[in-house]
């Protein structure tokens, strides 16, 4: 049945509102971001094609939702509005356009600044004289809640600056991603319902009752916006440097850029870099950084003219799952996965979500036929984050964890202090089809032609049944085989023959050793050279190699003594592999034996490629900083984490343009702090 216009105005309305209410008072959002937005968009339209419903006040014109009881209220000085959004370059272009006309200028002559949208909690903190007075929440943008004993515990709010009089410093609240992370592991630890993103763990910690949870949680504030100062500023740029001189953390990957064209390009590269940031965003903010400019644009009722939120390709998505069942991996480990009606996330099409463990499906309380959340950031695999309640629907009975293998058969045990449950049955085939395509991969021994349809026809033929068994392997055996034929037998077996001489590194990361990642083989495979070394090296040995430590170590040191790894080993030998690192003579040696972390992006480099070149010049790339790397290269956008680790331990941080210097003569001329 057709619904009028009107009664979906209605519905509209009241379901905003409510989702207003969970988000901004109860920090506990129980639909994704882009459904949001997509059911503003659906009232805006209905509004502008039926002008008769409109009505003053609309949710659909409103700044966030009337602040809670719990604080004690805040009337702003000047009202905290939001931002518009755009979702694509188009919209941003037209925007642009807006405001070109507004202004009556080129678009070609006006200057932007453009910085990351952190996803956070809106703040605005009030210092008087210099002394911190004040600090509110957004609310409805005219009154927020009195939340200065909690902001007070923030360190990277500053108790003190050097400005006269009253001023204003407007920003975000965020937990940075490390910090999430250690929240979640501590939530874990305790048996405790994760949080679902680090905005909500960020709005949750701060507006509690007792300040001093607030203070146990690692809560950060991002700085944007001055109001007040006495100082006369004629641009954007000039306050958020002033703040920066204040103390106040401000993004470092903001710009200003001259024209259309290259603020467009500049708000796609925050979209290409979402994921090696050092907090979650979800858009980038484009303004005007002129002063005057702003001033003459003017706002609605509660969005600027002159700023404009470009929102990414949603990452999180709603769904429903239509049942659980659980994968084997090359390891054993029994994993719980999601199988959803399609959704369209972060662009691509998702109908599978892991679900990682038994008390993650517990804890998510997620059940076949539920309304969930599904999340997919980058190359993660999707995940589903929670479920989303539903009115008057029964929900299925609690699922389960199988106590067989679906594969073998076999018996799923979960191991005394871990989360997760694993097929302790050694000849399982779903195990094993992992482990020769592992072993068969790009990162590993690289055998082309050799895909998952490949090795699961070997293995249902009968003629593997160990990684081994791909070196016994004859033309004449494969030719008959269904999609085959002779030219393609002697291809497969030719590429087998060719990945004998893969290095030992590579080997490593094939043959599936649990923490034992591309990093750490190459750092085992150089300090050994080959795989009898490597074999009979004891545990501090080991453990010495830079980037291995004790938990690698350990897990190699028993692999490499199991009976079938041993027997693996030696028909790998008898078939011909070099199981060896080759020294390459022509590398250089200015890091010879020193771990050089490259953090952000390098010009000329991709992070492939920056790898590659420390490893040419005779050192280690690790992913982390340690105490005993080198130095760590900054390029544009570096992880955070990394760059407070590396100050935390006194490691010298070089700016990117110096690598050229350090790959040639293991030095550079400056430093950054």
């Amino acid at each position: 049945m057709s619904v009028s216009p009107a009664a979906r105005v209605a519905e509209l309305r009241e379901l905003i509102a409510e989702h207003n209410r969970a988000y901004y008072v109860r920090d506990a959002p129980v639909i994704p971001d882009a459904d949001y937005d997509a059911m503003v968009r659906e009232l805006r339209s209905l509004e502008a094609a039926h002008p008769e419903l409109a009505e003053v006040g609309s949710v659909s014109e409103t700044v966030g939702a009337a602040p809670s009881t719990t604080f004690s209220p805040v009337v702003h000085a000047e009202r905290m509005l939001s931002l518009d959004n755009v979702f694509d370059v188009e919209e941003l272009r037209a925007w642009a356009g807006r405001v070109a006309r507004g202004l009556e200028r080129d678009e070609a002559e006006i200057d932007f600044a453009v910085e990351p949208k952190i996803d956070g909690l809106a703040l605005a903190i009030t210092y008087l004289d210099g002394d911190f007075l004040q600090a509110a929440t957004r609310g409805d943008g005219t009154v927020g809640e009195d939340v200065s004993l909690n902001v007070a515990t923030i360190g990277s709010v500053p108790a003190r600056i050097g400005a006269r009089g009253r001023v204003e410093v407007r920003g975000e609240v965020y937990l940075s991603l490390k910090d999430f992370e250690a929240l979640n592991e501590a939530q874990r630890a305790r048996r405790e319902r994760e949080f679902a993103n680090p905005r909500n763990a960020a709005a949750g910690s701060l507006r509690q009752k007792d300040p001093a949870v607030s203070a146990s949680r690692p809560l950060s504030f991002l700085a944007y916006q001055l109001l007040g100062d006495e100082r006369s500023f004629l641009t954007y740029h000039e306050t958020i440097d002033q703040l920066g001189e204040w103390g106040f953390t401000v993004a470092a990957e903001r710009a200003v850029l001259r024209g259309t064209e290259a603020m467009l390009e500049r708000s796609s590269w925050f979209e290409g870099h979402r994921h090696d940031l050092g907090y979650q965003i979800d858009g980038a903010v484009v303004k005007l950084d002129d002063l005057a400019q702003r001033r003459a644009l003017g706002a609605t009722s509660r969005a600027p003219r002159w700023a404009v939120a470009r929102k990414f390709a949603p990452e999180e998505r709603s769904t429903h799952l239509l049942s659980i069942e659980v994968s084997i991996g090359r390891t054993g480990r029994a994993t719980p996965y999601a199988v959803l009606e399609p959704v369209l996330v972060a662009g691509s099409t998702v109908s599978l979500a892991t679900l990682h463990n038994e008390d993650q499906v517990a804890l998510k309380d997620v059940r076949p036929g539920d309304l969930v959340i599904v999340r997919k950031a980058g190359d993660v695999i999707p995940e589903v984050v929670a479920r989303i309640p539903e009115e008057g629907v029964e929900r299925a009975a609690p699922w389960v964890f199988p106590r067989e293998c679906p594969d073998c058969a076999g018996e799923l045990v979960r191991r005394a202090g871990e989360s997760d449950t694993y097929c302790v049955n050694p000849r399982c085939p779903a195990q094993l089809m992992q482990q020769v395509i592992h072993f068969a991969s790009r990162g590993a021994l690289d055998i082309e032609v050799l895909g998952e349809q490949r090795v699961a026809q070997l293995l249902h033929e009968g003629l593997i049944g160990d990684v081994a068994d791909l070196y016994t392997l004859e033309p004449e055996q494969l030719a008959p085989l269904e999609g085959f034929g002779e030219v393609s037998a002697r291809a497969l077996v030719g590429a087998i023959e060719n990945s004998k001489s893969q290095p030992l590194s590579r080997l490593l990361v094939g043959l599936g050793i649990r923490h034992v990642g591309p990093v750490a083989a190459r750092a085992l495979a150089g300090t050994f050279q080959t795989y009898d070394a490597l074999a009979s090296a004891e545990r501090e040995r080991l453990e010495a190699v830079e980037g291995v430590g004790p938990v690698i170590a350990e897990s190699l040191y028993v692999f490499v003594r199991e009976p079938e790894v041993l027997e693996r080993m030696r028909r790998l030998s008898e078939a011909g592999l070099a199981l060896a690192e080759p020294v390459t003579r022509s590398a250089g040696t200015a890091l010879a034996g020193r771990a050089v972390v490259v953090t952000g992006a390098l010009t000329g480099y991709s992070r492939e490629q920056a790898e590659a070149a420390v490893l040419g010049a005779g050192g280690t790339s690790p992913s982390a900083v340690s105490a005993k790397t080198y130095c760590v290269v900054v390029g544009e956008a570096p992880g955070a984490s990394k760059l407070a680790r590396a100050r935390e331990l006194g490691v010298p941080l070089v700016p990117g343009e110096e690598f050229e210097n350090l790959l040639q003569s293991g030095t550079w001329r400056s430093t950054l702090t």
